[in-house]
């Protein structure tokens, strides 16, 4: 099958009409990024939802509607994007698990979704499989095995930015694998465009194209691989916390690793806690410990650990390192014994692994011996945990610039 993406924009199309915000004013001025509302042609023949003026849009990316013998929609259409073409079937939504076979030899099946809305599934005369699904929805019924997934899509097209647990909800069913193409379409003004809008999507395994692009099913285009290992650094409140949260947003059955654990008493770290069990998906799963190495060494989803910075408080805790006399006899290499262990884990392990740490180092020199030794150390754990790592990143201002990778 070859779909023709006429637009991969947001319902209300990028930038959004009379928006202010600085992703919309930037596309508003560079004209680059900008994006119709979503709509693709399928083999010429099946047309997945309308953008404003769709005969133009398939002008300008070389392609025709006359061939067009059904058009689907799978969400409600308002404003511009009503206006539609004479000389076209008129436009449905078809019910819920609805299986329709069109003349051409595409088949094509309604899938539940967990907002209103349609997806649709579409098979090509030679067997390729694609799912479209609309803006801000994920499917329903996969956990219950309500909605079949026989095998992995050769093609998925949803929401990443919008609906990222759309994704994860996929690889967990089966319904997207190794070789799944996943093209991100209904782009809104959540992440500025260009190099920050595609190095998200890469995190995720997925991509992004303009307006007009021709794709091929079962083509696996040259995606960026997911690092395994990522270590993201940052200051006090810098947003490394959410960055590290994105990056596996889409992915199944993630371990929150906090090693912060619990404080009594303190409601201040107490609202911490919760603000960042509120941020998470509900599928993952939260365990409390700075026994890093065990996760580590087992197979398993996802690793995402935060933070460093508190794992080396408990550890330095643990050798003594506050005791100068301790730290000159012992302290310093029972320290690195157990650093050298965290890091040759991390080398070995077969997990995918996010982990979060602070950078301390560049501010004001602490006053004290303590405070100088955790900053030396915590700079010094940083560093090897990075030469690990086949991504590092750095968060200032919530903006993640790359260091590696």
């Amino acid at each position: 099958m070859e779909l023709t993406l006429l637009g991969t924009g947001a319902p209300s199309g990028l930038p959004r009409p009379d928006c202010p915000c600085s992703v919309c004013a930037a596309c508003a001025r560079g004209r680059t990024n900008t994006r119709a509302a979503t709509a693709v042609l399928v083999d010429s023949t099946v047309l997945l939802d309308l953008t404003p003026g769709p005969a133009f849009a398939a002008a300008r990316a070389g392609r025709s509607l006359h061939g067009v013998r059904q058009v689907l929609l799978s969400h409600p259409h308002e404003g511009p994007a009503t206006e539609f073409p004479a000389g076209l079937p008129a436009p449905l939504r078809v019910a819920e698990r609805q299986d329709l076979a069109l003349i051409s030899g595409h088949r094509i099946r309604a899938v539940a979704l967990d907002s209103p809305g349609t997806g649709y599934q579409v098979t090509g005369p030679d067997g390729e499989r694609l799912l479209y699904l609309p803006p801000r929805a994920a499917p329903a019924g996969l956990e219950e095995g309500r909605e079949p997934v026989s095998s992995p899509y050769d093609m998925v097209l949803l929401d990443v930015i919008g609906r990222p647990e759309a994704l994860a909800r996929l690889r967990e069913a089966g319904a997207v694998g190794p070789a799944t193409d996943v093209v991100a379409v209904h782009i809104d003004h959540d992440v500025p465009p260009g190099p920050e809008l595609h190095r998200r999507l890469a995190a995720a395994g997925a991509h992004a194209e303009p307006d007009g692009t021709t794709l091929v099913v079962g083509e696996y285009p040259d995606v960026p691989e997911i690092p395994r290992r990522t270590l993201v650094l940052g200051g006090a409140r810098s947003g490394k916390s959410v960055e590290a949260e994105q990056r596996l947003a889409s992915f199944p059955g993630v371990v929150y690793v906090a090693t912060g654990g619990t404080r009594e008493g303190d409601a201040e770290w107490a609202a911490r806690i919760t603000a960042h069990k509120e941020r998470r998906p509900a599928s993952w799963r939260t365990t409390e410990t700075c026994d890093l190495v065990p996760l580590l060494e087992e197979p398993g989803p996802p690793l995402l650990i935060d933070c460093l910075a508190l794992w080396l408080t408990d550890a330095m805790d643990t050798v003594g390192a506050w005791d100068d006399q301790r730290w000159a006899t012992v302290g310093s290499r029972m320290l690195r014994e157990r650093v050298s262990e965290l890091v040759s884990a991390l080398r070995e392990t077969r997990r995918t692994v996010v982990a979060v740490s602070n950078e301390v180092g560049s501010g004001i020199v602490p006053e004290t011996s303590s405070g100088r030794r955790f900053r030396d150390e915590l700079g010094r754990l940083n560093t090897e945990f990075a030469g690990e790592c086949e991504h590092v990143l750095l968060v200032t201002a919530g903006i993640a610039q790359q260091l590696r990778g």
